[in-house]
């Protein structure tokens, strides 16, 4: 706990431009929501106390499988596939594109409190903002018609985004601050996708994202929507957190 805050007051600026990326993502998906709703007729407010108590457990189960990561054989080893949008992306469906924003914060604070960070919260930044570009997209879409085809397609669409996304953001922000904070020439971090996937062209970075960046994206956006797909609707009846209103059920 100790390290963490230290970590906070030594990066002070970048902490606090983290948090305003938050918020900007929060008003983003509130006021979103908020217009979802009116085009459904939903009188509701955006957060209950049975909203905030999923989102907790959602949050929770999340962070859990954030700690168990998959190498993958095309990317080098700080490359790995992990499942936390699973829960994120369910939670997202019921509780709305807030929600979804809201828990994607608490996973990264509950991982801060649990392993700290070592990257100067580099690393954190980029969970947040990739994991939003996946769970932003689908759950605002979905939240507009709460059936199944646009389940599907708000899941596509969040592929589509975290794809693109995810593959720009490493190529411009991501790999080159990294290579700034371990103080190693961004070649050192190519070569790493060099001698993995021959794909990767020496020097270039638009070849490592494309061949190790998307397909990791693509196949995590892909596998995090069929597992939503498969185990929302069973959930949703189980555990009884659809929280929609009438009209927006019968949608279903």
């Amino acid at each position: 706990m100790k390290d963490l805050f230290n970590a906070v007051a030594e990066n002070a600026a970048y902490v606090a431009s983290f948090f305003g990326i938050i918020v900007l993502l929060f008003v983003i998906a509130f006021i979103l929501e908020r217009i979802a709703q009116k085009a459904n007729n939903i009188k509701e407010p955006i957060f209950t106390t049975k909203k905030i108590a999923f989102i907790g457990m959602f949050s929770a189960i999340s962070v859990v499988l954030m700690m168990f990561e998959i190498p993958l054989p095309f990317a080098p080893s700080f490359y790995k596939l992990d499942f936390s949008e699973i829960p994120v992306l369910i939670g997202s469906f019921a509780f709305g594109p807030a929600a979804g924003v809201t828990m994607e914060f608490i996973k990264i604070l509950l991982k801060l409190f649990i392993k700290g960070t070592s990257t100067a919260f580099v690393g954190e930044l980029a969970n947040f903002a990739v994991g939003c570009s996946f769970i932003l997209p689908a759950s605002i879409i979905y939240s507009f018609k709460t059936n199944r085809k646009f389940a599907i397609i708000s899941c596509v669409a969040g592929t589509i985004v975290l794809t693109i996304f995810g593959t720009a953001f490493n190529a411009i922000y991501l790999l080159p601050a990294f290579a700034k904070l371990y103080g190693m020439p961004m070649e050192v971090l190519l070569n790493m996708g060099v001698e993995i996937n021959p794909l990767v062209k020496e020097g270039s970075i638009v070849s490592f994202v494309v061949a190790c960046v998307a397909p990791l994206n693509l196949i995590k956006g892909t596998s995090v929507s069929l597992s939503t797909l498969i185990f929302y609707k069973p959930l949703s009846k189980a555990l009884n957190f659809s929280v929609r209103s009438k009209k927006s059920n019968e949608n279903k």
